[in-house]
């Protein structure tokens, strides 16, 4: 997720929704540069140095995301978040945002906005 306006902040959401969980602090690691699902599959693995990842996300979603991590020889799984606020919306997003991917992936190999350095995670 990004955080580009001071009234969206999608690291930070989910880093309380995870703590909410239990999930300990400790073992998250916050990404600001995922401004868009391309970007942060491929900072997943290039920056964060990931090769097997899982993807939690909605239905809609998840298809897409798997489909860029495949592109980059990454074992992409996803698992499906209960519920989605605005869902015929988000449906139209997808119907667009699914032949943008093949069209970025295959014909303008594009890249993040922000790759950035390496970071290493410690698990």
């Amino acid at each position: 997720g990004d955080n580009e306006t001071r009234y969206y902040n999608a690291p930070q959401d989910m880093l309380e929704a995870l703590k909410k969980l239990g999930v300990p602090e400790q073992a998250i690691t916050l990404d600001y540069a995922g401004f868009r699902t391309l970007d942060s599959v491929v900072r997943c693995k290039k920056v964060f140095g990931q090769e097997d990842v899982i993807i939690i996300t909605q239905q809609f979603h998840s298809y897409r995301a798997v489909f860029i991590g495949q592109h980059y020889d990454m074992t992409a799984r996803a698992y499906i978040a209960k519920g989605v606020k605005g869902a015929a919306q988000v449906t139209m997003r997808e119907i667009l945002a699914r032949p943008k991917a093949v069209i970025d992936l295959y014909l303008l190999g594009k890249d993040p906005r922000y790759l950035g350095d390496k970071i290493e995670l410690n698990l």
